[in-house]
């Protein structure tokens, strides 16, 4: 375990590197307000930089403020998030948004444990934001964090342990500096990201390489100590695409809490138990989508009805243009489905 003027020194040589090295460039660190960042470090949980960025402008396009996100329709949110994935994200920051206008006079608070109140934000989010927004003093522990502190300090074991945990929370506390937060707090991330990395760490290039333990001890390849493995299940579905005389197609929005909770879907076969017979048509191609616990196999049936109120008459479906479908908050999976229904009705 490193010495506390080891710790003492870490953040120094961090920071010096960030400095030269670091990322400076970043959509979030322009124009650095709390809104702003709260955005992006709900964005950036479990998603890689470069896919948030086109997301984070066109979120902040469409929601410039708190005001505007807090005032938006949850389906206006979705659409925005649609194809980011992981989509309680974006229910929780409506939800937080609104409980922000009515609860804290239309601010991101700055104390963390109001942050930790908001749905949505853990602890690490919480410091980030403080420290990033307020420049104020807070450790963090994002997936970067862990791998650098990890290895730095040689912690061994599966961080989802609370012991591991522990040890890591107790390293990260030590090494963040009493000033420049926003930057240190930057500095690990992008250390992490850039040469720190999962696989093949750029030791030679490491800032604080010379007391690194793994890098001493050969051991920087095997941490974090990885989750146990578990076999990911493959489950299959089929979801029917409904079309009516006027080239509508039927959408139905799917519970608010679960898998795609909240967004529109096609139905599945379980809705569709009563429907009388159509016309079956060419559909399109098999798809499978990687969730973090499993594979979802599905298929697609679509399906000509011709009395279309034989089908739409529950509130959470509705008839919609392809096109127009097409705009909404839709699964990834559903989205490429659509598209090439479309593609097949422009030949």
């Amino acid at each position: 375990m490193p010495s506390s003027s080891t710790k003492t020194s870490f953040s120094g040589r961090l920071l010096s590197w960030w400095s030269t090295h670091g990322r400076h460039d970043l959509p979030w660190q322009a124009d650095r307000t709390p809104y702003r960042v709260w955005i992006a470090e709900i964005m950036l949980q479990q998603t890689q930089v470069a896919t948030v960025i086109p997301y984070f402008k066109r979120f902040m396009a469409a929601f410039p403020s708190l005001e505007t996100l807090a005032d938006a329709d949850i389906d206006e949110v979705l659409a925005h998030w649609s194809g980011l994935g992981y989509y309680a994200r974006a229910r929780n920051l409506h939800a937080a948004a609104r409980h922000c206008m009515s609860e804290h006079g239309g601010q991101v608070p700055q104390d963390p444990s109001a942050l930790e109140a908001l749905p949505g934000i853990g602890q690490s989010t919480a410091n980030a934001i403080v420290a990033q927004a307020f420049d104020h003093r807070a450790a963090i522990l994002d997936g970067n964090a862990k791998r650098v502190l990890a290895r730095h300090a040689g912690i061994e074991g599966w961080p989802g342990r609370s012991k591991v945990l522990r040890q890591l929370w107790a390293e990260a506390e030590a090494r963040t500096p009493s000033d420049r937060a926003a930057d240190y707090t930057q500095a690990i991330m992008d250390l992490g990201a850039t040469v720190c990395t999962p696989r093949a760490p750029d030791c030679r290039h490491c800032p604080v390489a010379k007391d690194c333990v793994a890098r001493l001890a050969d051991t920087a390849g095997s941490l974090p100590t990885p989750a146990p493995r578990k076999r990911r299940p493959i489950r299959a579905a089929t979801m029917f695409i409904i079309e009516n005389k006027h080239g509508q197609i039927l959408l139905q929005r799917r519970p608010p809490t679960g898998i795609w909770g909240g967004l529109w879907s096609l139905p599945d076969s379980t809705e569709l138990a009563e429907r009388p017979a159509g016309k079956a048509v060419e559909a399109p191609a098999p798809i499978r989508h990687q969730f973090t616990h499993f594979t979802l196999d599905i298929q697609f049936d679509r399906i000509r009805v011709a009395d279309a109120s034989t089908v739409a008459d529950q509130e959470n479906l509705q008839w919609v243009e392809p096109v127009k479908a097409l705009q909404l908050g839709l699964p990834n999976p559903i989205r490429k489905a659509l598209e090439q229904l479309q593609l097949t009705r422009n030949i």
